[in-house]
């Protein structure tokens, strides 16, 4: 005579309903058999774990239980087809969830992901948007993100690195000149929404640091690269700065100072000016500081010297000019 199964002490089954629950709501049809081989036990005890969820929920504000209030299987499925489909979900269900802006933004955000050359297997990042979607607490909006031509570069980016081959390709300067540039890739590094190369660059005979929506027309050789990475020292810090900089003192929130740590020179003074912090930053030009202080709106003000401050103070109120003049 086979030994019947011994019966499940109460905190076992409770465990038990604990892990079956989220993985019924994770599923919108599932078979009996299905979940016990997933969970390795007998279909019987599946099918009577499903019949005492049935029965189980919390008390709505009247303290007793009424419509809605209990999980709710559909019925007919179960019994005649042994499928598990939940058709009303309570308790678990009742844990904050995403508004439909939030899950927008983070489904956006993993579209971008999906797009990257390194997540060719999307089926995860489908699965998790899917997720999002189903889990917010309304329908959220509905996004694409489009791909740009940098995405194109990228992907040749990270292939001449893998491969260890050179790059070329044109590349526009942060003074608006286009060069001819041939480079032994050495890292692909982001900062922001900005993606940039790091390299060894032959005709500056150094290494340089290069946004990837500068260059056009890239082209990976099939040479060698000439300098490795145990070759050339890389910089912790992803911008370096030349004798050619331009050395411009600022005023900046205390807290915000590490935001701007890869412009701040080793051993700049640091005074404290009130609640701010006044140190100093390199650029390559004024218009580069522009776009800098663009980003820091409120936190940090340009101090001197007086043509930096006269070039950020001209471009802002020509932006704000735009947004008061009237049709």
């Amino acid at each position: 005579m086979a030994d019947r199964p011994q019966p499940q002490r109460a905190q076992d089954k409770l465990a038990f309903l604990l892990s079956l629950v989220p993985y019924l709501m994770d599923h919108d049809r599932v078979s009996v058999t299905e979940v016990a081989e997933h969970f390795g036990v007998p279909a019987e005890q599946i099918r009577d774990a499903v019949r005492l969820i049935g029965v189980s929920g919390i008390p709505g504000e009247t303290a007793m239980y009424q419509h809605g209030d209990l999980f709710d299987i559909a019925w007919d499925d179960f019994e005649d087809n042994d499928q598990i489909v939940l058709t009303n979900m309570v308790a678990i269900d009742d844990s904050p969830r995403f508004s439909a802006r939030e899950a927008a933004a983070l489904i956006a955000g993993l579209q971008y992901l999906s797009a990257l050359p390194e997540h060719s297997d999307r089926t995860a990042i489908a699965t998790l948007m899917s997720k999002l979607s189903r889990g917010a607490s309304a329908v959220p909006s509905p996004v694409a993100v489009e791909a740009s031509e940098s995405d194109e570069t990228l992907a040749l980016a990270r292939e001449s690195v893998e491969r260890g081959v050179q790059l070329e390709f044109d590349y526009l300067n942060s003074r608006g000149e286009s060069e001819h540039r041939l480079v032994d890739p050495l890292r692909v590094e982001s900062v922001d929404a900005d993606w940039y190369l790091r390299g060894w660059c032959h005709l500056r005979e150094a290494v340089r640091t290069f946004r990837l929506d500068r260059i056009s027309s890239p082209r990976i050789t099939e040479k060698p690269i000439a300098h490795g990475a145990t070759d050339v020292t890389l910089p912790d810090t992803l911008f370096e700065g030349s004798a050619d900089d331009l050395t411009v003192t600022i005023d900046i929130a205390a807290g915000a100072v590490a935001l701007l740590a890869d412009y701040i020179p080793e051993g700049a003074e640091r005074t404290d000016v009130g609640d701010r912090v006044r140190t100093s930053i390199r650029v390559s030009h004024y218009h580069g500081l522009k776009r800098l202080m663009a980003g820091m709106s409120g936190v940090a003000t340009v101090v001197a010297p007086p043509e930096a401050r006269a070039v950020v103070a001209e471009w802002a109120a020509a932006g704000a000019a735009r947004y008061s003049s009237r049709p």
